[in-house]
């Protein structure tokens, strides 16, 4: 029986009126997605970095190019306030480097430094790894399933899909 499994028969004795069924896909995914996330946070902790933080700097590492901040927020998702906090710890951490335009100066871009590259370039591959490690159970036609049923899901709930 996993967390599912006892969470749901928990809810049947204390409300057995009340249908839990959708929690054998959703709470599966919030389980599955903070066990994950801890794992990362793991690994992250001897670099000094957040989870939030290298959602920065993986965002800046994979196009390739100096961004501004709105871009940030809008790759990421999160808020432009928190994107702003995440920045100045980054820059401070000299992972990041702000940039204002000489075209207009009330733009800035922000890029990573040779810094925060290297940092991407060993944590993200590691972060697959234990990505990996957490679907070894899975064949390809399973993985390429899960997928495939989990994508309309996102695309429904995403804002950044819409």
């Amino acid at each position: 029986m996993d967390y599912v499994e006892r969470l749901r028969e928990q809810w049947a004795e204390q409300l057995p009126e009340v249908d839990t069924s959708v929690a054998d896909v959703t709470a599966r995914l919030r389980r599955i997605a903070g066990l994950l996330d801890a794992r990362v946070d793991a690994a992250l902790d001897e670099r000094e970095v957040s989870r939030p933080e290298l959602d920065v700097l993986t965002a800046l590492r994979r196009t390739g190019r100096p961004l501004r901040a709105g871009e940030v927020t809008t790759l990421t998702g999160a808020p432009g306030a928190s994107i702003t906090k995440r920045l100045d710890r980054l820059e401070r951490a000299g992972l990041v480097a702000r940039t204002v335009l000489e075209r207009d100066r009330r733009g800035v871009v922000v890029e990573l430094t040779d810094a925060g590259r290297a940092l991407v370039d060993d944590v993200f591959p590691r972060q697959l790894a234990l990505e990996e490690d957490a679907l070894a159970g899975l064949s390809a036609d399973d993985r390429a399933t899960l997928a495939a049923l989990l994508a309309p899901v996102l695309r429904r709930l995403d804002p950044v899909e819409r």
